[in-house]
């Protein structure tokens, strides 16, 4: 039998509740104070805004020269372009080309770059206006200006400036004539094809002296266009390049300056199947068959 403590509090009998009815009056209070945390989210930081002025990656970026394509003096990079290649293409040293498109980097050109192959027209320097003040004094309207005296001598009229002479037009190609000499000594065991053989190729032994076929200045001497093993070039002018490839040994450096019959070079088989030298003549940049400029043999 249940006996109530003398001094515990009266609490009527309808607010009297069981212990069932104060468990499931604790639960309710649970799920409320959960559900309440969860719907109270703290925000860390602002909501990311995209920047729709900012350039997306995969917009399209012109490249360097797109304006010039298709203009003449200006040539567009394709797959397997080295600048040497261009500049032997186009009968020019390597390294106008590289100053002429303001290049750091001779091997970082791209596929569809376009490039200047032919020199920037020179500047033409422009008479500075003249900053004297001129002696004789500006009249009013109307008023004419006579000397002080009748003896006074009458100054003789300037001679016209003569105009400037028109600027003369580049030399022809005949100027630039030359007479070559073979580079090797040794017989032809390929001949010219404009499609499958831009030159002539010379036999020969290991170690044959190469020569200059004219006088010229070295534009380019390595190994970095391919098929062409250890390569030279020489400009001999405006119009006319020469090639050497294959060779054992190079004898001479870029910018050298050297005579007909020097030699340059020690043939061999460079990037290539047999020891021969591999011999071009290119007239403004495009190949020619070297028979007809070296003398009959």
């Amino acid at each position: 039998m249940y006996m109530r403590h003398p001094l515990a509090p009266t609490v009527p009998r309808e607010q009297r509740r069981s212990p069932w009815q104060v468990a499931a009056v604790a639960a309710v209070a649970a799920v409320v104070l959960i559900t309440a945390g969860c719907s109270t989210r703290r925000v860390s930081g602002p909501a990311p805004v995209e920047d729709r002025g900012m350039a997306r990656p995969d917009a399209a970026v012109a490249l360097p020269g797109a304006e010039n394509a298709g203009k003449p003096g200006y040539y567009t990079v394709k797959a397997g372009d080295t600048l040497y290649r261009i500049a032997l293409d186009s009968g020019q040293n390597w390294r106008d080309l590289q100053a002429w498109n303001n290049l750091s980097n001779a091997n970082a050109i791209e596929i569809g770059q376009v490039l200047r192959v032919q020199p920037p027209a020179p500047v033409v320097a422009q008479a500075a206006p003249a900053t004297g003040v001129s002696s004789n004094p500006v009249n009013p309207t109307g008023v004419v200006s006579r000397p002080l005296t009748d003896t006074a001598p009458v100054a003789p009229a300037a001679a016209p400036i003569p105009a400037p002479a028109p600027a003369q037009a580049p030399a022809s190609a005949g100027a630039d004539e030359l007479n070559f000499v073979w580079p090797a000594q040794g017989t032809v065991v390929s001949s010219f094809d404009e499609t499958t053989n831009k030159g002539v190729s010379i036999a020969g032994k290991i170690g044959d002296p190469v020569v200059a076929a004219a006088d010229g200045r070295v534009v380019y001497a390595g190994a970095g266009l391919r098929g062409y093993g250890n390569l030279i070039i020489l400009k001999h002018n405006n119009t006319y390049l020469t090639a050497y490839a294959h060779n054992q040994a190079l004898l001479v450096r870029e910018d050298q300056a050297v005579r007909q019959g020097q030699k340059i070079a020690e043939m061999g088989s460079s990037d290539t199947d047999r020891v021969k030298l591999h011999f071009e003549v290119r007239r403004m940049g495009k190949p020619v068959d070297p028979i007809g400029y070296l003398p009959k043999r």
